[in-house]
C-alpha cells in the first residue's frame, strides 16, 4: 500500500510518497511560494534533488506539479496513479470535533471549515490541499489527521481558561494546543526504545523547533500542553511571543495606537528570539552571533532554555511524577547546547546529562546519564509517518 501524505500552509505544500509495506519514503518534496512569480519545488528521491522552478497559482496547479514528478519517466517512482492507494491530509485544527483522525467526507469538510475561526491561516490551505487532491485524484480515500486531536484527553481544569465562562460557549475559547501529531509519535516511539507499555510511562515531550511545544502524557494521553487557543502560547520560539502577560498587548495598543492585526503581527511574526536577538528566527545564525559575543543573541538562548526548563517542572508536577522527558523538533534533535543547557536546570529533579553521549544530531539516542533518575532522550519526530500510518489503518478497516 502505497501512502500519499500532504501538508498544506498557506503559500507552501510538503509531500510525502510512502510504501506502507516497508514504511520507505519513495519520494517527498516541498513547493515553496506558491501563487509567486518565482515558486520553486524541490523533490527529492533517493537523496537526490531536483529542483522545479515553475509559476504556481495555486495548491491546484501545485499538486499537479507533485503528481508530474512522482510519474517522472526519469526520476518518477510510480508508473500510474492508480499506485496511491489514499491520501494523508495534515490538519491543523479540529476544534472538539475531533478526537482522532477521520476518513474525509464532505461532513467532515464542513466541520473543518467551522472551525476556520479558530486557525484562520492554516485550516482554510488544508481544505484547499483537500480538494486539490480530490480533483487530482478522483475516488482515492482521504484522511485527515489533526494537530489538536491528541489533546482532546486534556481534563476540564487543564484546558479551561479563567475568563468568563460565555466565552467559552460563544466562541469554544479553551486550550486546544498543537503538535499532537509529533507527541503522539515521539512518545510511542520512546515506549518501544525503553521496551516498556506506554501505559506504565510518564513522558513529557518537548518539540523545540520554529514552533515550540511541550506536553505532559501519562499513559499514553496528553494531560497538558503550552500551547493554548493558538500556537502562540506556552514557550518562546522562533518569531512567536510565547506566554507574557496579557496586559502588554492592550498597553502597547494603547501606546503604539496599533490595530489589532498590527498587534497579532508583532506577537507571532516580530518576537519571541528574533525579537529578543534582533538576529535571526534560526538558532543557527542566533548560536553563531552569541559566540561573537552578541549579548541580545545569548539572551535570546538564555531566555528560551529558561522557560523551557520552568515548563519541564510545571509539567512534572501537574503530571505529579516524569519517568522520561524527550527532546525532537530542530532544534530538540540537533540543539546540543540547547538540550544540555534546559537540562542543567533539572539536577533538582536528579537529572544529569552526559556529555559525551549528548554530542549528536538527529539520531535516537539516550542523553542522560546511568544515574539520571529521570531518562532523557532524543528521538527525532515523525508526522508524516504518523499520518500515513493513521491514514492506512482507517482506510483498510
Amino acid at each position: 500500500m502505497k501512502v500519499l501524505v500532504v501538508n498544506c500552509g498557506s503559500s507552501s505544500l510538503k509531500y510525502q510518497l510512502i510504501d506502507m509495506e516497508t514504511e520507505e519514503v519513495m519520494a517527498k518534496g516541498y513547493l515553496e511560494k506558491i501563487g509567486l512569480p518565482d515558486s520553486f519545488l524541490t523533490h527529492t528521491v533517493n537523496g537526490e534533488k531536483h529542483k522545479i522552478e515553475k509559476k504556481i497559482a495555486n495548491h491546484e496547479e501545485g499538486i499537479a506539479l507533485v503528481i508530474e514528478q512522482l510519474l517522472d519517466k526519469d526520476y518518477g517512482v510510480i508508473k500510474d496513479l492508480k499506485e496511491i492507494d489514499a491520501v494523508g491530509h495534515r490538519v491543523v485544527h479540529g476544534g472538539e470535533k475531533f478526537s482522532g483522525s477521520v476518513v474525509i467526507t464532505d461532513e467532515v469538510e464542513e466541520t473543518i471549515k467551522e472551525c476556520i475561526p479558530l486557525a484562520p491561516l492554516h485550516n482554510p490551505a488544508g481544505i484547499i490541499g483537500i480538494e486539490a487532491c480530490k480533483k487530482a485524484l478522483p475516488g482515492v480515500p482521504m484522511v485527515g489527521v489533526f494537530d489538536t486531536a491528541f489533546h482532546q484527553t486534556l481534563p476540564e481544569k487543564a484546558y479551561m481558561y479563567a475568563i468568563p465562562y460565555e466565552y467559552y460557549e460563544k466562541y469554544g475559547i479553551r486550550k486546544y494546543g498543537f503538535h499532537g501529531t509529533s507527541h503522539r509519535f515521539v512518545s510511542k516511539r520512546v515506549a518501544e526504545i525503553m521496551n516498556k507499555p506506554i501505559e506504565d510511562l510518564k513522558i513529557i515531550a518537548c518539540h523545540l523547533g520554529q514552533g515550540a511545544s511541550l506536553c505532559a502524557i501519562d499513559g499514553g494521553k496528553s494531560i497538558e500542553t503550552t500551547m493554548g487557543l493558538t500556537p502562540l502560547a506556552g514557550v518562546p520560539m522562533g518569531s512567536r511571543s510565547g506566554d507574557i502577560d496579557p496586559s502588554i498587548v492592550t498597553f502597547l495598543m494603547k501606546n503604539e495606537n496599533l490595530s489589532c492585526d498590527e498587534m497579532d503581527k508583532i506577537l507571532n511574526k516580530k518576537s519571541g528570539k528574533l525579537g529578543l536577538s534582533g538576529v535571526s528566527i534560526d538558532d543557527r545564525d542566533i548560536e553563531a552571533a552569541a559566540k561573537e559575543g552578541n549579548k541580545r543573541a545569548q539572551l535570546a538562548i538564555d531566555n528560551f532554555n529558561y522557560q523551557v526548563a520552568g515548563f519541564i517542572g510545571k509539567l512534572a508536577a501537574q503530571m505529579k511524577g516524569v519517568d522520561v522527558i524527550t527532546f525532537a523538533g530542530g532544534i530538540g534533535e540537533n540543539g546540543i547546547d540547547a538540550r544540555k543547557g534546559i537540562c542543567e536546570y533539572l539536577g533538582f529533579m536528579g537529572i544529569t546529562i552526559d556529555d559525551e553521549k549528548n554530542n549528536c544530531r538527529g539520531k535516537e539516542v539516550e542523553i542522560s546519564s546511568d544515574d539520571s533518575k529521570v531518562k532523557v532522550y532524543v528521538v527525532p519526530t515523525n508526522e508524516e509517518l504518523m499520518i500515513a500510518r493513521d491514514t492506512r489503518d482507517l482506510v483498510t478497516k
